[in-house]
Formats: C-alpha cells, sequence, structure tokens
C-alpha cells in the first residue's frame, strides 16, 4: 500500500526515494513517532523527504528571513529553521497552543529555538499587521485551505524579488482532479492553483513530492 502522504508513489517506490535520500536524525524520528501517536490528523505532517527538501532549498536560496502559515507539530519549522545561518530568523503562524507546545520541545531539542518566533492567532491578521515591505526570502503555507489564496496575496508584497513560497497539499490527494468532489476545502485547493498560475507577479511549478508542493518565485 502507497504511503498516504505520497499517494500518486507505490510504496516500493516511496522506499526506494527514503532509502537513497539523506537519513532523517533521532530527532526528527522521534517527532514523527510522537506526531503518529495523535491518530488520524499526524497527516498534517509533512513527509520525511519534503522536509529534506526544504532544508536544502532554504540553504541553496541563502534564505535569511522565513514565515511559514500553519505549524503543528513543527516538522517543517524545524526542517525550515536548519537550513537557516544562525542570525536567521522563522516567523511561525498558528492557532493552536497544544500542537506548537510540542514543536516548541523540539525546536529546543534541536538548537534552533533562538531563531524562531511563534505567534498564536489567525495568520491572515499576524501577516496583516506586519510592515507591507519585502522582508521575506522564504515562506512556507499548510493550514487551513480556504485560507491559502488570502495569505497568498499577504507574503507576495512583503517577499523579496527572487523570493520562493512553497504552498504544501495542492493535490489534495487527488481530489484536484475530480469532479464529483466538490467539499469546501478541495474547491478552494482548486482555486488557489488556478490563482497563482494565472498570477503575473510570479513563477510556479507544481511538484510531485508529498501530497503536492507548488514552488513559487516572486519576479
Amino acid at each position: 500500500m502507497a504511503d498516504p502522504k505520497s499517494f500518486h508513489l507505490s510504496s516500493e517506490i516511496h522506499s526506494y526515494i527514503l532509502d537513497h535520500s539523506s537519513p532523517v536524525d533521532e530527532i526528527l524520528s522521534d517527532l514523527i513517532a510522537e506526531t503518529q501517536e495523535l491518530g488520524g490528523i499526524s497527516m498534517m505532517q509533512i513527509s520525511p523527504e519534503q522536509g529534506l527538501f526544504m532544508t536544502m532549498l532554504t540553504r541553496l536560496v541563502r534564505a535569511r528571513d522565513a514565515v511559514e502559515i500553519g505549524t503543528f507539530t513543527g516538522y517543517s519549522s524545524l526542517s525550515i529553521a536548519r537550513g537557516l545561518p544562525d542570525d536567521g530568523t522563522l516567523l511561525c503562524c498558528d492557532v493552536s497552543e497544544e500542537w506548537t507546545e510540542t514543536a516548541r520541545r523540539y525546536w529546543q531539542r534541536a538548537g534552533v529555538d533562538d531563531k524562531i518566533t511563534l505567534q498564536i492567532g489567525p495568520a491572515v491578521e499576524t501577516l496583516a499587521a506586519l510592515p507591507a515591505v519585502e522582508q521575506f526570502d522564504l515562506a512556507f503555507i499548510d493550514a487551513d485551505k480556504p485560507g491559502y489564496v488570502a495569505y497568498f496575496e499577504e507574503l507576495v508584497p512583503r517577499m523579496r524579488p527572487g523570493g520562493v513560497i512553497l504552498v504544501d497539499n495542492v493535490l489534495w490527494s487527488g481530489a484536484v482532479v475530480d469532479a464529483d468532489v466538490t467539499d469546501a476545502s478541495t474547491v478552494a485547493v482548486r482555486d488557489f492553483n488556478d490563482h497563482v498560475r494565472a498570477d503575473p507577479r510570479v513563477d510556479c511549478v507544481m511538484l510531485a513530492i508529498g501530497d503536492g508542493l507548488t514552488f513559487i518565485t516572486r519576479h
């Protein structure tokens, strides 16, 4: 059976990918195990290969200031923070004190907590309250799907030219191409994908990593 986060891959291919990528360390392995104890909601955690990709990308684009919309138990934020320089910053936006308490513990354990500021509250309000100036090199969106367009619109003016926005779950377990699926989250993901594709301020490519990851660069 294929891994549910990488639904488009057979279990054999997904295992091969993991076996031929850098291994996750003990901290990340423990975070995966603890998050899985939450049950079905653990599906919100990004896949290991996506975490590796995000750490490497953060380093490659030499990001110094980053922002994350949707932190959950901290796997993606830890992946980004590890790619930032010692003086780098990561603003994490989430609405859950409970889940992000797990994230805080793992940030401390990994020694990256001094790079991270956690803001609890609606992310669109957090973003709107920031100065409307170019300030971020990297952004990651992985929160409620109906909010995706609003998050994107708040982020684009605040990205430095050449800055990267990564957006998770853009394939939505394949539902984006199933015309019979019309729930609010699926419709929101489709609308977001169309919205980004038509935006002249950015270039984008949709990658088949995990549940689909759109890579966006601002002109």
